[in-house]
């Protein structure tokens, strides 16, 4: 029987995390590498990744950095090559990478659509597919965490700014991560996903400087998430200790879906 350190214990692991070099990404590397992963960080900004390998490393945590847009076709098999040659494994899969655009529906143009649907859906199956196909599944194993939203298990409050691009594709994160968690289950490989509500980042940065305390009131616990707020749930979805969860979304959201 394993003890409980064990079970969360990622020494030997290998976590490639998109959108890792700022917010929710490098929390969750953080909280990887604290217990023992090699994380490999992936995102568009070759100087934000170094800063973040630095901020790593600076805590003990080995950790190294590719630069790529996953909003280009090829990228995904590029990336998941460039990892396996780099570590010679992916044990963790974490699908960070987003974006987000503001527009009624009857003004969103196609090309604002697309921007979103290709980083924030497209490009999780084809990075999915890609280290599946070239490392889980003939090791029959993985961990995939895939970050979906609260904003995907609904829609927005009546007069909030439109954004069904993203909605959409955060419920198509949702139920991808139901669909390969019965596919991939034979591979042993699980598949979950988090799905946080406001927390600080670049991207909401706007929003929360205007209506940070009122997404705060509507939750029960009546606060914004916070730098620690997603590491434990990530953690738990990376290692043994949730080897017997799997398709399963988890809200980090103060309780906010639940009112």
């Amino acid at each position: 029987m394993a003890s409980l350190r064990d079970l969360f214990d990622l020494r030997g692991k290998v976590a490639l995390i998109t959108g890792g070099s700022r917010g929710l990404g490098l929390q969750m590397a953080e909280a990887l590498g604290e217990f023992g992963a090699t994380v490999i960080l992936a995102a568009r900004k070759a100087d934000e990744l170094q800063e973040a390998v630095a901020h790593l490393e600076d805590l003990g945590v080995a950790a190294s950095a590719i630069a790529i847009d996953l909003r280009h076709p090829d990228s995904a098999e590029a990336l998941a090559q460039q990892a396996l040659h780099r570590a010679g494994r992916v044990d963790i899969l974490v699908n960070n990478a987003g974006a987000s655009w503001g527009a009624a529906a009857e003004d969103h143009s196609a090309a604002d659509w697309a921007r979103v649907i290709d980083l924030n859906l497209n490009a999780v199956f084809f990075l999915t597919q890609a280290v599946g196909r070239a490392w889980m599944i003939p090791n029959h194993s993985g961990r995939i965490i895939n970050i979906a939203s609260v904003a995907g298990l609904k829609g927005n409050q009546t007069g909030s700014l439109g954004t069904i691009a993203y909605n959409t594709s955060k419920g198509g994160v949702v139920n991808f991560t139901r669909a390969l968690a019965a596919e991939w289950g034979k591979y042993n490989i699980t598949v979950n996903a988090l799905a946080p509500g406001w927390f600080p980042s670049r991207m909401t940065k706007g929003l929360i400087a205007t209506q940070g305390e009122a997404f705060a009131a509507r939750n029960p616990l009546g606060k914004l998430g916070g730098p620690d707020d997603l590491k434990g749930a990530a953690l738990l979805f990376a290692s043994a200790a949730s080897g017997h969860i799997t398709g399963q979304i988890l809200a980090v959201d103060g309780g906010a879906v639940v009112t």
